[in-house]
């Protein structure tokens, strides 16, 4: 029950109830329909007054939660009436009707008005809700993405080594899943080892990680080369080399109809600063191949 049994509540559904019955009979009805207790509606002697059984009833149901159920029972089955039967055929029906009516109207417009006004404040603690959990949002967002940068900071020190670059194959799996890209992880392929693959906008990308101190190189490129062209249409590589590249590496990587994009550390750092969503340097990087036929594009030029 949402409704707020209110002292103005309980007086128009009284004067409601009041008006709209007046022979005992349908008022024992209407009680009981609106579930006030038989042993109670017994207790109506035959020289009690209609107005004295209902100050007693009401004094009754208003201090406990059941009771002003009860009070809003009736109060919704009064505002609901259209017609009176119980007030015709009486010397001044037309009278008691119209006071029916006007007691009826006045309970109706204070319940609408209480139900917008409960709306309204269960709509501002639904937006305060959804903004609190929005907040928390960012806030988990942001504490993610600085352990993301302070996991690769600390690798920086295993450059070069075997483990460094398991761990930093981990990271690499652990941005994606924070940026909500598909990804899979390593697997092997007719024997080749390789590093994953992501999936963005439609086309799928073998991945290869470098995590060596030396530039990657052109036989790298050619690696990742071969494993692509065996890979169905569509499939493109991206190598993600912690050193940068040979120009050598830049040359043979790019060209007419590339299947390569290549990216760096500064290339992570820039997703890492906030400056773009990982996915969009991706896009950026896809787009730039597709224009020029480079497969490299350093973040400097990203604004070119």
């Amino acid at each position: 029950m949402a409704t707020k049994i209110t002292p103005r509540l309980i007086e128009l559904t009284y004067e409601a109830v009041l008006k709209s019955y007046w022979r005992r009979n349908a008022l024992r009805k209407f009680l009981g329909a609106s579930h006030v207790a038989t042993s109670f509606i017994s207790t109506w002697a035959e020289d009690e007054s209609k107005r004295d059984l209902l100050d007693r009833l009401f004094q009754k149901l208003q201090p406990t939660d059941k009771g002003k159920a009860v009070i809003f029972e009736m109060a919704k089955s009064l505002s609901e009436q259209t017609t009176f039967p119980d007030l015709r055929n009486w010397e001044d029906s037309d009278q008691k009707i119209k006071d029916a009516h006007k007691a009826v109207q006045e309970l109706k417009v204070y319940l609408k008005n209480q139900n917008q006004e409960i709306k309204s404040e269960r709509d501002r603690k639904e937006t305060q809700e959804r903004a609190r959990k929005e907040r928390e949002r960012i806030q988990r967002s942001l504490t993610d993405k600085v352990k993301l940068q302070q996991n690769i900071d600390k690798l920086h020190l295993q450059v070069g080594t075997q483990q460094g670059g398991y761990d930093f194959e981990d990271w690499f799996y652990e941005l994606l899943d924070y940026c909500e890209i598909t990804n899979r992880k390593p697997y092997k392929s007719d024997g080749r080892q390789i590093d994953g693959s992501l999936t963005l906008e439609g086309t799928t990308y073998l991945v290869e990680l470098k995590f060596t101190k030396e530039q990657s190189g052109a036989s790298d490129i050619d690696s990742l080369k071969a494993k692509v062209n065996k890979m169905a249409d569509n499939t493109m590589g991206i190598m993600v080399s912690i050193s940068g590249y040979s120009s050598v590496a830049i040359n043979d990587a790019s060209g007419s109809k590339t299947t390569l994009m290549l990216l760096d550390a500064s290339h992570l750092y820039l997703f890492l600063a906030g400056s773009l969503k990982f996915e969009d340097i991706i896009t950026r990087v896809r787009r730039h191949a597709s224009q020029t036929g480079e497969a490299y594009l350093p973040t400097s030029k990203f604004n070119g």
